[in-house]
């Protein structure tokens, strides 16, 4: 079984990418592909740009979704929703597969420095995934980041026992 795992942020200081990417190692049994947004840079998104066509790097990004039995996605928030990288890719994804999560297994996790810990981009993102495919089985949102994240792991005890019983859950739903 394929997870594929990204944040949803081009910054290579991303906090949601150490997030997810410190949760990859309780997922030994399955075969990680972990992404890097920036290799998907395209034009911004716009209907004219659309009459020309899909720019192929929406469409391996959506190949790697297909290929991929589920979703673990870091959600990086920027005022208060979608970071613009991200949001440029499900647009441009979207067009070519309106179902663009394909209906695969999604875990969601977000993470900021704040106490909300992403919250707004999480509801955003558990409104509109359904719209598109998202199969959002569970969810997990870290706050203050700086707080309860260090050495690639939450520091919280509570909260990584939540993370836990999150992780253990999304395990579940793919057997």
């Amino acid at each position: 079984m394929k997870i594929t795992v990204f944040a949803a942020s081009n910054s290579t200081q991303s906090i949601n990418l150490a997030l997810v990417k410190s949760i990859t190692n309780q997922f030994t049994e399955y075969e990680i592909n972990i992404l890097d947004l920036n290799d998907f840079e395209m034009p911004i998104y716009s209907q004219d740009r659309n009459n020309i066509g899909i720019p192929n790097q929406a469409l391996n990004f959506n190949e790697i979704i297909k290929t991929s039995d589920a979703l673990i996605i870091g959600l990086a928030e920027h005022n208060g929703t979608f970071s613009t990288a991200f949001k440029n890719i499900f647009d441009w994804g979207s067009r070519a597969e309106k179902s663009f999560f394909q209906q695969k297994p999604m875990m969601l996790l977000s993470t900021s420095p704040g106490p909300r810990g992403g919250q707004s981009v999480m509801e955003s993102a558990k409104n509109i995934f359904p719209f598109f495919g998202g199969n959002i089985v569970n969810t997990f949102s870290l706050p203050n980041f700086q707080s309860n994240f260090a050495d690639g792991k939450i520091t919280n005890d509570e909260l990584n026992q939540q993370l836990t019983e999150q992780i253990t859950a999304f395990k579940t739903s793919l057997v």
